[in-house]
C-alpha cells in the first residue's frame, strides 16, 4: 500500500520547536516534490512548505518564512519540517503529501492521518 506517514507532532510552548516527520511506504519518495500542508479548526487546509525532488528548490508560506526548514533524505525515504519560534497560530493538524512546489498546492492521491501540534503555555 502507497503512503505517507506523518510523526512528530505534540504540545509544545510558544517559542519552542518540534520536528515532523514524514515517511514514504510502499513507493521511493525519490521522484516526487513533497510538501507540508495543515489545517487548524475551522479553517481551510493550507500549504506550509514544498521540497523538490532534489531537494535544492524549497518553497514556504509567508506565514513561516524564516521559522520554519523543509528538508529531505531520500535515502531513508523521509521528509522532514523543523519548526522552530512556534507561535499559538501554528496550532493545526499536519499533513505530508505530493505536491506542486511553484504554487504550494497539493498533487494527486489521498491525504494521511496527519500529525496533531499544539502550541500553548
Amino acid at each position: 500500500q502507497l503512503q505517507l506517514v506523518e510523526s512528530g507532532g505534540g504540545l509544545v510552548q510558544p517559542g519552542g520547536s518540534l520536528r515532523l516527520s514524514c515517511a514514504a511506504s510502499g513507493f521511493t519518495l525519490d521522484y516526487y516534490a513533497i510538501g507540508w500542508f495543515r489545517q487548524a479548526p475551522g479553517k481551510e487546509r493550507e500549504g506550509v512548505s514544498c521540497i523538490s525532488i532534489s531537494g535544492g528548490r524549497t518553497n514556504y508560506a509567508d506565514s513561516v518564512k524564516g521559522r520554519f526548514t523543509i528538508s529531505r533524505d531520500n535515502a531513508k525515504n523521509t521528509v522532514y519540517l523543523q519548526m522552530n519560534s512556534l507561535k499559538p497560530e501554528d496550532t493545526a493538524i499536519y499533513y505530508c503529501k505530493r505536491a506542486l512546489c511553484s504554487s504550494l498546492s497539493p498533487a494527486f492521491g489521498s491525504w494521511g492521518r496527519g500529525t496533531q501540534v499544539t502550541v500553548s503555555s
